[in-house]
């Protein structure tokens, strides 16, 4: 992922809420992550993700997003595992190999 991408990931999750974050850089995190985007009716687009689909509406005039709509994403994002915490998920990366760096749990 681009670092464009991955600073409009950690602006998603910032709090406060931020009400600057561009829906096009927000579009181009979608994509980054391997969504489809489809229209829909007036200004509403379908955001195809791990196959999990969230329709959001595009905001106009202005260019940023609401807050209402960076906390949508936030949720959907993160219920999905992508969070700027972890690096997001590797879609090419099918293995099951555990993570080296990953807490080990003894009994």
């Amino acid at each position: 992922m681009q670092r464009k991408h991955q600073r409009t990931l950690k602006a998603i999750f910032n709090r406060p809420v931020s009400a600057n974050i561009k829906w096009a850089d927000i579009e181009g995190l979608f994509i980054a992550l391997g969504a489809t985007i489809t229209e829909r009716e007036g200004s509403r687009i379908a955001v195809i993700l791990d196959n999990e689909v969230q329709v959001y509406h595009r905001p106009h005039p202005q260019p940023t997003t609401d807050k209402g709509a960076v906390a949508s994403v936030r949720n959907w994002l993160d219920g999905l595992g992508y969070n700027p915490s972890d690096s997001p998920k590797d879609r090419n990366d099918n293995t099951n190999e555990p993570n080296e760096n990953a807490p080990v749990q003894e009994d």
